[in-house]
């Protein structure tokens, strides 16, 4: 598909992000020659008027939006009303303007948060509306899904050529590692490293670990958002994941053997757990697009905890370097 994408103007939000710079990636591999990422310092996608001056300088065929306010589950029991706000305003002005500038296409991501609480394993796209999502992730969730609206209605009013992608919790190498505001294999990775570090007997970690998720590796996202960029055009969402579960108190084992600590993991039930369960059937994207993850979790893992602890290593002798 080189030859698609040679004649392509790309804007993708977020691409500055962990996401984005994968999908960047991806596009350069296929040599897409024009690609925009927005700055927030240049615009901010939450207000119009920068949002018109963005299409105006940039002229794109196609918007990959990605950029959103993200956070586990402590972020997102903090701050509910900007999570709401922020990601719904960013994506109803992006389709809109890019539906009044005439932009051929426009990727929008949502996320696995929009499904019930307690939708029927494994989640298939049908069952999105089939009851309110978990309540801690329901703001966010919500005001993705929202995203999924507009684009059928758009498609259906204005023959707006737009598609809906519901990835899986993502994990890999550039994550944030924030302990505010990361997700559960970044702040399980980081607790667990730090804790061998200093010798720690016990690592305290949030819920019972009975909850199961499903992770797919960064660049599998990457590569799934691009080929449904080049391929997919219908108004059906589209669920993009690895299609296997795993409980988050054999995931916080793995990573304790694979960062080598030795001590204990205390499970304070104090704290929620979040939805029971996530598992997606991703037998559409495969239809549609050909899309199949391939790294394996394992491997994702060691991958992932090699570049974080490089990542220290490097800022260590950084602060090294400045005190001296």
């Amino acid at each position: 598909m080189k030859s698609f994408w040679k004649n392509q103007n790309v804007v993708v939000t977020g691409g500055a992000g962990f996401l984005g710079t994968h999908v960047i990636g991806k596009l350069k591999e296929r040599g897409c020659q024009a690609i925009e990422v927005p700055r927030s310092k240049q615009f901010d996608l939450r207000k119009e008027a920068d949002i018109k001056k963005l299409y105006s300088k940039t002229k794109p065929t196609m918007v990959i939006h990605l950029a959103a306010i993200v956070g586990g589950i402590g972020a997102n029991q903090k701050e509910p009303g900007r999570f709401f706000y922020d990601n719904a305003v960013m994506g109803i002005q992006l389709m809109e303007y890019a539906r009044l500038a005439k932009i051929q296409k426009f990727v929008g991501i949502g996320t696995i948060c929009g499904y019930p609480k307690h939708a029927a394993i494994p989640f298939r796209e049908e069952n999105l509306w089939d009851g309110f999502p978990e309540e801690t992730n329901a703001p966010y969730g919500l005001a993705k899904k929202m995203l999924l609206v507009q684009s059928q209605a758009y498609r259906q009013q204005y023959g707006f050529r737009s598609i809906f992608l519901l990835p899986v919790n993502l994990y890999g190498p550039g994550d944030n590692f924030d302990l505010e505001l990361c997700h559960v294999i970044p702040a399980l990775i980081r607790k667990s490293i730090e804790a061998k570090e200093e010798n720690k007997k016990e690592v305290i970690l949030w819920g019972d670990g009975s909850p199961t998720r499903e992770f797919l590796y960064v660049e599998d996202a990457a590569e799934a958002i691009v080929l449904a960029a080049e391929r997919y055009d219908k108004s059906d969402p589209v669920n993009i994941g690895a299609g296997a579960e795993i409980a988050i108190k054999e995931l916080a084992e793995l990573i304790k053997k694979a960062t080598g600590y030795h001590g204990r993991l205390i499970w304070d039930t104090s704290k929620p757990n979040g939805q029971p369960r996530r598992c997606l059937d991703v037998s559409r994207a495969r239809k549609e697009f050909g899309f199949m993850a391939h790294m394996p979790l394992e491997e994702g893992l060691k991958k992932t905890i090699e570049w974080y602890e490089s990542l220290r290593d490097k800022h260590i002798k950084l602060k090294k370097t400045r005190l001296v």
